[in-house]
């Protein structure tokens, strides 16, 4: 199901940056709450891993997160489908971390230099390689670095990360493509973006 069906349409002054997000008042009911407190439980650790592939650092991570689950509590009232959940507060997570970038970019601070740790992944062959590319993808503009992430990194599909992202799947195949564009101009001969496994 699309994001769009499952979220309750909002009036024309509350589609903005972070679409469903209610006015501020909260109208959940007791079945609603438990529900919120359950998807919490139930997919916190997967968003928080999603998040930091999104931000790089783990306090911006836990951060994002917590922005997202706060405005997804103010308008979880507004969700037809429980199961839109996760795509709903991933979309909320893209939209606040491109926000971010951007108003740390209009104030010089964000710097590509710099690169943290990769996040703990698989410790087989090529491990040296899929660091490199990792160190890359932390370079793309958030917009593509969140189609990359989504795509290839949390496996999702095209109509997923669209869902997520709050696109077309034209729109997604045309940052993945640019950001893999990318990737392979900058990336050292003989180490390939892994795009394999994607939906």
């Amino acid at each position: 199901m699309q994001l769009g069906a499952a979220v309750d349409a909002s009036p024309a002054h509350d589609r903005g940056h972070h679409p469903g997000v209610g006015t501020g008042r909260c109208r959940m009911n007791a079945a609603e709450e438990a529900q919120f407190i359950e998807f919490v439980a139930a997919r916190q650790q997967a968003l928080l891993r999603t998040a930091y592939l999104l931000t790089s650092d783990h306090h911006a991570a836990e951060d994002l997160v917590q922005t997202a689950l706060a405005k997804a509590y103010l308008s979880w009232h507004k969700l037809r489908e429980p199961a839109a959940a996760d795509g709903y507060v991933r979309r909320i997570m893209v939209n606040e971390n491109t926000s971010l970038w951007r108003r740390a970019w209009k104030r010089n601070e964000y710097a590509t230099e710099t690169l943290p740790e990769r996040p703990t992944r698989d410790a087989s062959t090529g491990v040296e390689q899929r660091d490199e590319v990792w160190a890359l993808v932390q370079t793309l503009p958030p917009k593509q670095r969140a189609a990359v992430v989504l795509r290839y990194y949390e496996d999702l599909s095209e109509a997923e990360t669209a869902d997520a992202l709050g696109c077309s799947i034209g729109n997604v195949k045309s940052q993945t493509s640019r950001a893999l564009a990318t990737l392979r101009g900058r990336v050292t001969p003989g180490t390939a973006p892994a795009t394999g496994g994607a939906r």
